[in-house]
């Protein structure tokens, strides 16, 4: 009889939500993903972490999780980001699934039965490719796609192009990422990707969002597309051979004109000030390429927390 019951006992989707002065959007977002998941055929568990937040999205958090026991709530010390966010989501989830979702509804509710049923096929990867997106300007576009086709061309691993923090993985697949996957400097999308086990995409379009604005200013994002590129490729540190061979060239072009050309004044002033700039050019950016790999290097040895959190609400276990 035990073994009927437990057989019968729905699976558990862990849906994390990345917080960070999301208080306008926050009522809705609980809304419209409740108004979904008690649809699904799975039971659910519905986790906000706040991002150390500074308007009163904690308050609005802690009415929800008091109204609701499947509203968990994991609040930070302060903000470290919104890759720790997610970290922290995978860490204290329970479900059979987890999909990661941003607040502001731009990753679309709708998608959770689309995510069900790719799990239910065997599915333990699941990525969600982002077809369009309103409100992103053109530059950022731009820039994105850029992004994919570079790190592609650099990198020994392949990344699906439009990608989002939009994903969804199986309990196995977590806890390799809970267990293995935990730099300081890191690409949660970029882990997901090429972790392996059985991966499918799913293909949605990115909704308006319902309150403030992007956090993701184009100078975070840069910053951010650098240390994924440092992350997921040594190709930069080669650069240093490649350098070496053109400005090697471009030197022995210019010992091959000044011997052809020597009559009376040296000539060839100008293209040898232009080599030498060049050549200086060439070498102070590879010192910098070293030092962002060593500055990686040195955050990763610290070894100093993910995430620290300061309280929760509806949690039952404890984090290791």
């Amino acid at each position: 009889m035990s073994e009927d019951r437990s057989n019968l006992k729905k699976k558990i989707l862990s849906v994390v939500v990345s917080v960070y002065n999301e208080e306008q959007a926050l009522k809705e977002c609980y809304t419209e993903m409740k108004r979904v998941l008690d649809t699904l055929s799975w039971d659910h568990e519905l986790i906000f972490v706040n991002d150390g937040s500074s308007d009163g999205s904690l308050e609005v958090l802690k009415a929800l999780a008091s109204e609701d026991q499947k509203v968990k709530l994991i609040s930070f010390s302060r903000n470290f980001g919104h890759e720790a966010a997610m970290i922290a989501g995978l860490d204290y989830s329970t479900g059979d699934g987890v999909v990661c979702m941003d607040a502001d509804l731009q990753h679309p509710p709708e998608c959770l039965p689309r995510i069900i049923r790719a799990f239910e096929e065997g599915n333990e990867v699941i990525s969600m490719v982002r077809t369009r997106n309103k409100s992103a300007g053109l530059i950022k576009n731009i820039t994105s796609s850029g992004f994919y086709w570079l790190i592609n061309c650099i990198s020994d691993v392949h990344f699906e192009p439009n990608a989002s923090d939009f994903f969804a993985v199986s309990r196995s697949v977590a806890e390799v990422l809970k267990g293995n996957y935990r730099e300081k400097v890191r690409f949660l999308r970029g882990y997901v990707q090429n972790v392996g086990f059985q991966k499918t995409t799913l293909e949605y379009e990115a909704g308006v969002r319902v309150a403030g604005e992007s956090k993701y200013s184009l100078k975070k994002l840069f910053i951010f597309s650098v240390n994924t590129i440092l992350c997921f490729s040594n190709m930069p540190l080669k650069l240093g051979i490649y350098a070496g061979i053109l400005s090697g060239a471009a030197g022995m072009a210019v010992l091959v004109y000044t011997l052809f050309t020597r009559q009376g004044a040296p000539s060839g002033y100008a293209t040898i000030v232009v080599l030498i700039c060049f050549m200086f050019a060439m070498m102070f950016l590879l010192i910098g390429i070293i030092g962002e790999y060593i500055a990686i290097l040195f955050t990763e040895l610290k070894d100093r927390p993910v995430y620290i959190v300061r309280e929760t609400a509806n949690i039952e276990h404890k984090h290791r």
